[in-house]
This record gives C-alpha cells, structure tokens and sequence, in this order.
C-alpha cells in the first residue's frame, strides 16, 4: 500500500490493482459470483454488533459536529436497517447476471453474424457521504456486474464504512473472491477525491453520491465519466380528479416517510379544480412538515410561510415543502419543466388520459402515476439495491443496478468475408 501522505500514489496504486481485480472479475462465474455474494452477506450479518458500535461512534461524532437530522438519519444503522443491507447483497446475488447477455443479434447480406454482448465496465469509483449503506450497496453491484470497485465515503461515517468493508471483503475473499475488487479508500483526506477525479486511465466510471457540493464538483472536474444526479427536486402533482383519501396518502408518504432521502417530495402542486386542497396542506402540517405556500394557497390556509422563487428550486431534504396551485396539467408540467431536476415526479389522477399525458411528457428519470415518489429505489424497482439515481440522457437513466454498470461489446463471427 502507498504511503497515507502521499494520496496521488495511494489512488494509483488503488487503481491499478483494481485493474488486475477486473480483468479477474470478468471473467468470473456467475455462481461463483453470487456464493461469494452471499458469503459477504453471512458476514456482514454476523458483524452486526461490531457496525452498530463503530457507527454509534459515527452519529455521536456527527451529533456534536452539528450534522441536521436528515443527515443523521441517512447516517444512523440500527439492527433493522443493517438486515436490509444484508438482505440488498442476497437480493443481487439472486439476479440474473447481465454479464456475456447477448443484447442483440443480426446476420448481414455478406453472412457476417454481428452481436452487441454485455461486458463490465471495468473499475468503478464511488465517491459518497453519510450514508454507510452505499459501502456495500456499491461492493455488491459493482462485483456481480464484474467491476472493481473503488469506494471513497465521507469522513461523517468513516468508522461505520470501515467496519461494513472489512466484513464485506471477508466473507467474500472467504468464498474465493480476490480482495482488490473492493477496495476502501483509507483515508478522510479530500485530496483523495481530487485523485479519483484525475485518474484517467485508472477508473472508467465516477459515480457520486452526496450532497450537490460534491456532485458538482465530481461533474465538473471528473477527467472520467461521470454517471450522476444533481438534486432530487421532486414533485406530486394532484389533479383534480384525484381520490381525496388516495392524494392524501401519498403526499404525506412522499413528503414525510423519510425527508432526508433523494426520492423525497419537496414540491406539491394541486390542481385549482381540486376540492380539498386545505387538507391536503393540513396533512403535512398534522405530520410535523413546515409548509411554504404561494399566495394562492396562503388565500386557502391562512398563516402558511412565504415561499420564495429560491424554494421552488430548492432540495430541502428535510421535514419542509413548497406548496402551489396550478391550473391543471398543463400548469403542473410547466411548474416541472421550470423547476424539476428530472428525478421522479408523480401525479395522482383517476383520469387515465391526463394520467398518461404526464407520464408521456414530463421529463424525468422516473415517473409515477398513483404512487409516492418515496419508491424512487433501486431495490423497490426489484434491482436488489442502486448504486444511485442518473437523471441524464446518457448511458443509464433512474436506479442505477447490474445493467447500468456494464456497457457493451460487438463481436463479429465470420467466414473469411472482406471488404475487398
């Protein structure tokens, strides 16, 4: 290992032995894989008195270092959250591999068979803060999908990720996987960040996973690629065919179920021709949530906070939302338009047509009709855990899984055939 002052030899030397893991790795069998998954996963389980106390001293330190409540949340384990964590690496060991998948095929007029083949991406690095889940989230994805991985957490949860990777890698290596395809960089300094980000060459694919400081400066300094989302500004639009008792369910749940989540309601936006939207509003406030409204809807519920032009493009992830009312559809997808960071946006209808407009034309990652946004999740989509959620264009769009962290070869079988 290079040496902890030296952090630009310590990430090259991280990345090339990453590089040998990955040639390693890809070639690996899928039930080799998964065995080595769940042996993880029997190991994490049998430390879980060992991550508790590590990450005790975690959220203590986080506590007096005056981290939000949000932030403490994202941070805290309990027992339940780390059996979630373990039941993640059993639910991606049971996937199917997407690994050698043969995506398509097609014989040209010349008899030439071409076929475009899934393949690893090769070595991934993570760059993430407060929440220690993503230490084994990303170890899990990245080794079944074949990938190195190289993971840098946030020094809020250092003790918690320590302990969760050395239980990881030793359940792992114990069923014959090679060490290097997980490797946790080892120390808290932010140089590392900026070596990961100049190791072109070294890492092919960045993901980022925090606060929009630290995704905007992994997007603009990466000299790899980067596979990220800025902010979670999400919204439920409630039409005014909406069922009462339904929109009312799903605001608070979107808002409320966790505030400190990316999948978190941070917008409300109802319909004028909707009939109750006082109680609505009034089903946040009663759920412990500061409402900021436009003039429209301070006219409806007297005494709500102002909100400003800054909250309508603000994340709060917190226990706060921005409140408006729109004239209809088209309202509502303008307000998005405007203001959305193309994460999740959900509308609660019982018009199908309307319904189908929103889902056909907002543009964003993920889009619900009749359901929290709070479902914006790698494991509730059935991919066993995420990586993270991408909002851009490019290569992966939503929850990021096994599919997203391999990319594609074309082999070509032939029978002496030239150009000629």
């Amino acid at each position: 290992m290079a040496d902890l002052n030296d952090i630009p030899a310590l990430i090259a030397d991280m990345g090339q032995r990453a590089r040998s893991a990955a040639v390693t790795l890809a070639q690996m069998p899928t039930e080799a894989k998964a065995d080595a998954l769940r042996a993880a996963a029997a190991a994490i389980r049998e430390a879980t008195p060992a991550v508790l106390e590590a990450n005790a001293r975690d959220v203590a330190a986080g506590a007096a270092n005056g981290l939000s409540s949000a932030m403490l949340d994202r941070l805290t384990l309990d027992e339940a959250r780390i059996a979630g964590i373990v039941a993640g690496v059993e639910a991606v060991a049971a996937l199917p591999d997407p690994v050698g998948e043969r995506i398509d095929e097609r014989i040209r007029p010349n008899g030439l068979n071409l076929s475009r083949v899934r393949v690893p991406v090769g070595v991934i690095g993570i760059v993430y803060e407060s929440r220690p889940n993503v230490t084994v989230d990303a170890a899990a994805l990245c080794a079944m999908a074949g990938n190195a991985a190289i993971l840098r957490g946030g020094s809020e949860a250092v003790h918690s990720n320590r302990a969760l990777h050395a239980a990881f890698v030793r359940g792992w290596t114990a069923a014959g996987g090679t060490a290097d395809a997980v490797q946790l960089v080892p120390t808290t300094d932010r140089a590392a960040v900026g070596a990961m980000l100049a190791a072109d060459g070294l890492i092919d694919l960045l993901i980022p996973r925090g606060g929009k400081s630290l995704v905007a400066r992994v997007q603009a300094e990466a000299k790899v690629p980067v596979l990220a989302h800025l902010d979670g500004i999400n919204h439920v639009y409630v039409d005014g065919s909406a069922d009462h008792a339904m929109a009312t369910r799903i605001v608070r749940d979107a808002k409320m179920r966790r505030t400190g989540i990316c999948g978190a309601m941070e917008t409300l936006l109802i319909d004028r021709a909707y009939c109750h939207p006082a109680e609505l509003v009034a089903a946040l406030v009663d759920a412990g949530c500061t409402v900021r409204g436009d003039a429209d809807i301070r006219e409806i519920v007297p005494g709500l906070d102002v909100a400003t032009a800054e909250d309508w493009d603000t994340e709060y992830l917190d226990a706060i939302a921005s409140v408006a009312l729109v004239d209809g559809l088209e309202g509502a997808m303008a307000h998005i338009a405007a203001h959305g960071s193309h994460h999740t946006d959900a509308i609660v209808a019982e018009d199908t047509a309307v319904a189908e407009r929103f889902l056909a034309q907002v543009d964003s990652a993920i889009v619900l009709w009749n359901a929290s946004t709070q479902f914006a999740d790698g494991g509730e989509f059935g991919l066993g855990a995420e990586i993270g959620i991408a909002t851009g264009r490019l290569h992966a769009r939503g929850p990021v899984a096994l599919e997203g962290l391999t990319t594609y070869k074309w082999i070509g079988r032939g029978t002496g055939q030239i150009r000629g």
